[in-house]
């Protein structure tokens, strides 16, 4: 009987699965103290078919009943089923190169307009409150939402004007000293001059680096001798001749055309457009919480730039920049500079910087001595840094990009306010 077992018994495993391991215990070693914790994750001896990268060995589906496998589950306890399923896994996968938490975008149409107040002798007006400021956009009241006095860094970019009378031009060289003591530590300033043709000097650095003093150093120029040309009369032949026409290198690099009793006066080249927009496309990179001005050190004439005024200014109110600046030379002489800012058709505009101004919230200075200069300086970067904040909501569509008035009146007599007059929305404002 016992051989007829045994054979049964050898049988039985020469069926079993290949691989398959038999343990036979005795009762000796049933009641032996239990072995140590096995180690998470599958035995090795459970391990079979092919180890494929990335996905790791196959298992044997008969190998869940082994003694080996057995034994180390017997020895942990089952894990509670959790009451609830858990989420599906697209509902907790971030998505792709986003962060963990959901983000939620909200577009809203915030507009901020930085304003200046003065009273009837110049002087700047504080004390003022929220209450005192209205604020109409395309002749609608709007609300304020935000009301600040803080000072704002600066980020500003000064334009040289290097098409001076050598005279000016001097004194200005003088001054140019004095522009970064009229900074504060947390402003930056960019370096931009012009005559034919606008020339960066360096882009936005420390206000108190060592940088811009010697770039401010660097770009000191000569200026221009102007002289009255005669092209009629006894005095208007030249003695230098090119192809059969009068040649006068004096004049201009590019040379004047005439004969022997006349000469084609060349005409002034100012391009302050070309300045002003190259000031700006660095400043519109700038951040958000900064305010943006262009600083121009010039007596306002315009003439040969590419690019046109109106170009311009649309690009200064589209990236919320300001444009101040102080008159030098003849726009700054009493009387004749308000003259200047009139212009006669085909002729050259003798102040143009007075429109930037008005069309961008800005104020203009007129000096003609060194301390006079040096002075704007400091008194137009405070009237820059030291003004009211106001924000508001706009009821006009966020994806409108029409022209929109602003209209800030003060609620007290006698009070000059400088503001912007309108914008034009941009895209980048809901980002």
């Amino acid at each position: 009987m016992k051989l007829g077992l045994t054979a049964l018994a050898l049988a039985a495993i020469i069926n079993l699965a290949p691989g398959t391991v038999l343990a036979v215990q005795t009762p000796q070693q049933q009641s032996a103290v239990p072995d140590a914790p096995a180690p998470r994750g599958l035995p090795l001896g459970s391990i079979d078919g092919p180890i494929t990268p990335g996905k790791g060995a196959g298992q044997t589906a008969g190998n869940s009943g082994a003694t080996s496998s057995s034994s180390a589950q017997a020895q942990q306890a089952p894990a509670p089923e959790p009451s609830t399923p858990p989420p599906a896994a697209k509902d907790i996968t971030p998505p792709e190169g986003g962060d963990a938490l959901p983000r939620f975008v909200v577009n809203v149409n915030f507009v901020e307009v930085p304003v200046t107040v003065k009273d009837s002798h110049g002087n700047l007006v504080s004390g003022l409150t929220w209450r005192d400021f209205e604020i109409y956009e395309n002749n609608v009241l709007e609300p304020p939402r935000v009301f600040s006095v803080d000072p704002a860094p600066l980020s500003i970019a000064f334009v040289i004007d290097q098409s001076l009378t050598s005279d000016v031009m001097s004194k200005v060289n003088d001054s140019m000293g004095a522009i970064q003591g009229a900074l504060a530590p947390y402003d930056e300033a960019a370096l931009f001059t012009y005559g034919n043709g606008a020339k960066e000097w360096t882009g936005f650095t420390g206000a108190r680096s060592n940088r811009l003093p010697a770039v401010l150093a660097l770009a000191k120029a000569t200026g221009t001798d102007m002289q009255v040309p005669v092209n009629t009369g006894p005095f208007a032949g030249c003695s230098i001749t090119k192809n059969g026409s009068c040649v006068d290198p004096n004049l201009q690099v590019g040379r004047s055309a005439g004969d022997n009793t006349f000469i084609t006066i060349p005409k002034e080249i100012h391009t302050l457009n070309d300045a002003i927009l190259a000031a700006a496309k660095e400043l519109s990179t700038r951040p958000k919480e900064r305010r943006r001005i262009i600083y121009v050190i010039s007596d306002g004439k315009e003439y040969g730039s590419k690019a046109t005024y109106r170009e311009v200014v649309r690009y200064l109110q589209t990236n919320k920049i300001a444009v101040y600046g102080t008159l030098v030379g003849d726009s700054a002489r009493w009387g004749e500079g308000y003259l200047s800012r009139l212009h006669l058709p085909f002729t050259m505009y003798d102040n143009r910087l007075a429109g930037y101004a008005l069309s961008t919230g800005g104020t203009l200075d007129s000096e003609r001595g060194v301390n006079g200069i040096e002075t704007s300086y400091a008194k137009i970067v405070e009237e820059a840094r030291t003004q009211y904040t106001l924000g508001y909501i706009s009821h006009e569509s966020i994806y409108d990009g029409k022209y929109r008035k602003i209209d800030v009146r003060v609620d007290r007599p006698n009070l000059e306010v400088i503001a912007k007059p309108g914008y034009y929305p941009s895209a980048q404002d809901y980002r």
